[in-house]
């Protein structure tokens, strides 16, 4: 497993150059520059600025500096937040991203896979029925729709939630969001695994157990839910996608200073390096964690073999 998973990560080098490559040639083809996006600044002040930020050397040459910065881990500075560099704007916005991403990720693993074994050993019951209702709304309310409806009734209405806004010490303040970014994902790992379970339980090796007068606790426990999990574990890739992706949108409605709102302002204002170094963060961590399901998956399936 070992040298599976060094083989790996080594193949991710040329996904996370290519990742980097297209997006900094996407970047700089986009109409507009850092510069252009404010006020008419005068020609010699632009030119300054630009020579400042090494803007003004060939887009070769710039395209290998910015490598070889990110290879000893610098993300260069921001265009916008002139007095705080990329890293420092990652640093101060990873944190709230971690405080609301991970919570809607366990909520979905926690919640859900529950909630999709339940809807599968009831199928066609009320206990079914309404869990997959429920979750066919969570799938289809989109996220922009769902955030403000929660604002009016928890917060303006109710008063038992900030409405926005962030807190470091306060961990009310993450509930909100966490709550919105989760609730899709729930509803997706709850469908994902109640079709799963239904597929294992109608299988020949279930029938067999049941035949042989196993206890329906042990046929479920011992022998249905592992290879239930399996699409659980394939899930885990997009549902990492799903959440930074939607921690872009959360962040802008409730107004967080998260890594996807630094992403948005930067890319409003043609921030290279922001964006950019966004853009690779992102890459890196999707990359991993579909690292991390493939080892997993090979982990509860016996069948697969790293090779």
């Amino acid at each position: 497993m070992a040298r599976y998973t060094a083989r790996r990560l080594l193949g991710a080098i040329p996904t996370m150059l290519v990742i980097i490559t297209l997006s900094f040639f996407l970047l700089r083809a986009a109409p507009g520059g850092p510069f252009e996006m404010q006020r008419a600044l005068p020609p010699q002040v632009k030119l300054n600025l630009e020579r400042m930020y090494h803007l003004n050397l060939p887009l070769w040459r710039q395209y290998l500096d910015y490598l070889g910065n990110i290879l000893h881990g610098n993300f260069g500075p921001s265009f916008v937040y002139r007095s705080i560099t990329v890293n420092q704007l990652i640093g101060q916005g990873f944190p709230v991203d971690i405080a609301i991403g991970v919570p809607a990720l366990l909520g979905a693993l926690l919640l859900g896979i529950p909630l999709g074994i339940v809807s599968a050993l009831k199928q066609n019951s009320w206990l079914d029925y309404f869990p997959m209702a429920v979750a066919m709304a969570g799938i289809s309310i989109p996220t922009f729709v769902l955030a403000p409806v929660m604002i009016l009734v928890l917060a303006v209405m109710l008063h038992w939630l900030p409405a926005g806004g962030w807190s470091a010490g306060d961990p009310l303040y993450a509930i909100l969001p966490a709550v919105a970014l989760g609730l899709p994902l729930i509803a997706y790992a709850a469908r994902v695994m109640r079709g799963s379970m239904i597929e294992v339980l109608n299988s020949p090796y279930i029938r067999t157990a049941r035949a042989k007068g196993l206890p329906e606790r042990t046929v479920i426990l011992r022998h249905a839910l592992r290879p239930a999990m399996l699409p659980m574990v394939s899930f885990l890739g997009p549902a990492v996608v799903n959440t930074i992706t939607g921690s872009i949108v959360v962040e802008e409605i409730f107004g967080l200073p998260g890594i996807g709102r630094f992403f948005v302002n930067g890319a409003m204002n043609r921030d290279y390096t922001l964006v950019m170094g966004v853009t690779v963060l992102y890459g890196l961590l999707i990359v991993l964690f579909n690292l991390v399901a493939d080892v997993l998956y090979g982990i509860l399936d016996p069948r697969v073999r790293f090779q």
